[in-house]
């Protein structure tokens, strides 16, 4: 009898394993997908008694192993329980990609809100919950920065110098490869990021996509986890500071680079320069050069989301969107814009 196999669980095979790997789990087991598409593919698992984990798996499809490495993202959360960074537990890795179809790892669900957009702000987060969470994002950030990777036993996770440079070369390469115009101020932003960056201060873990989205919060605004580690790898550890800067929009900011109205625009969040200012006191990390890594920030932005038009344009999105394929190419646009703006008062 042949495995039934929905949105990416053959499901007596992942039942089985998740049976004999993870304790104290039951079957029978529910899955429901509650984050997919670009990304990695993130599903809520219930086991028979009522208790409740998360399974992480790659998108489906010939994907690139190295940006959806699930022994990667098991491994860095793995490392980082014992501190004070905080993530949800590893309960267990799949590297069998016979199971269902790709390695996939398992990992306690930590309940909490999440915050994507200003509309998902609840009335009842209000400003003392919002000044809250700004301040422990900014700390759990700084813990991040202080970490000695060979401590937690990541040393080897990447390459510990020339962290930016490799990210110029990277996304350059990437945003030549899917490019279907020309956008003449990508590769000027390039030019002048390439020939500005600053000197690496310390070498850190580098979350890669640290933003008030991809934290699950308490009702108080603690921090209660970190989501999605799958870009972290050493390096520089201002380019998290000015991606999370770069996401911190103020009230009464034009954003039109922003997809989503983001939480920040709400009263009580405070600063780009109150975050940066708590992150310095933190850390004793110099952030004098923060607008080089807000511009870098928005520049990477605007390459991946060049790439996501490209993929519209080519009509392998799923399905014919053209107001989505010209609302990606104006994103990119002013992406980049921003960007530049940010590059004009290099030194």
């Amino acid at each position: 009898m042949g495995t039934e196999t929905v949105s990416g669980i053959a499901h007596d095979r992942v039942d089985r394993w998740l049976e004999e790997h993870v304790d104290d789990l039951a079957p029978p087991f529910r899955y429901e997908l509650i984050a997919g598409g670009r990304s990695n593919l993130t599903f809520d698992v219930v086991d028979g008694n009522g208790r409740r984990v998360v399974l992480r798996r790659p998108p489906l499809g010939e994907v690139l192993q190295s940006a959806h490495d699930m022994g990667r993202e098991h491994r860095i959360i793995a490392a980082l329980a014992p501190t004070a960074v905080p993530v949800p537990a590893a309960l267990g890795f799949c590297g069998d990609p016979d199971v269902t179809g790709a390695p996939f790892y398992v990992m306690e669900r930590v309940d909490g809100l999440v915050l994507r957009a200003a509309e998902d702000v609840p009335p009842a987060f209000g400003e003392r919950a919002r000044r809250h969470l700004a301040a422990s994002i900014v700390g759990v950030l700084a813990d991040l920065a202080l970490l000695d990777p060979d401590d937690v036993g990541l040393g080897e996770l990447g390459r510990r110098e020339g962290y930016v440079e490799r990210q110029l070369r990277r996304w350059h390469a990437q945003f030549q490869k899917s490019r279907t115009r020309d956008i003449p101020v990508i590769d000027e932003v390039h030019r002048r990021l390439a020939s500005h960056v600053p000197d690496q201060q310390r070498v850190s873990i580098v979350h890669g996509d640290f933003r008030i989205e991809n934290t699950i919060l308490g009702a108080d605004g603690t921090v209660r986890a970190v989501l999605d580690w799958e870009l972290c790898t050493l390096g520089d550890p201002l380019a998290d500071l000015g991606w999370l800067a770069a996401y911190w929009v103020e009230p009464g900011d034009a954003a039109p680079h922003m997809p989503l109205r983001q939480p920040t625009v709400l009263p009580g969040f405070g600063t780009r320069d109150e975050l940066v200012a708590r992150y310095v006191e933190h850390t004793g990390l110099d952030a004098s050069a923060l607008d080089f890594y807000v511009a870098l920030a928005l520049w990477k932005l605007a390459c991946i989301a060049e790439g996501v038009h490209a993929r519209y344009r080519a009509g392998v999105m799923g399905h014919d969107d053209a107001a989505a394929t010209e609302r990606f190419g104006d994103q990119v646009l002013a992406l980049a814009r921003a960007a530049l703006e940010r590059c004009e008062g290099l030194r």
